[in-house]
């Protein structure tokens, strides 16, 4: 489904974990870093404990030149994806968080 189908649902009214998670990604994948990190901040919101959206939400923000929030994402998708067994998400935002933190160094 494409961006516009997805945002008319929205404007619908339809607003949900998947909806925020699917336009999210469908931002990132489209290179629109800002737009995706407006979805997938209420993606968080709607499931804190979503670790594919804090996944994609702390490459949106490392995309967007705001390291910074996005190691705060990727922490927080760590601890979600630990919580809820999912071992090898959890493996590969601490690899995107040593990225940024060589980086920064």
């Amino acid at each position: 489904m494409d961006t516009e189908a997805l945002e008319k649902m929205l404007a619908r009214g339809q607003d949900n974990l998947l909806l925020r998670f699917g336009l999210g990604g469908e931002y990132v994948r489209r290179g629109e870093y800002d737009k995706a990190v407006t979805h997938l901040e209420a993606a968080t919101a709607f499931d804190p404990k979503h670790a594919g959206a804090w996944k994609l939400l702390g490459k949106a923000l490392a995309a967007c030149g705001r390291p910074d929030d996005a190691r705060r994402a990727y922490q927080s998708g760590i601890c979600a994806a630990q919580a809820g067994g999912h071992v090898q998400a959890a493996r590969e935002m601490e690899v995107f968080l040593k990225r940024l933190d060589k980086a920064a160094r």
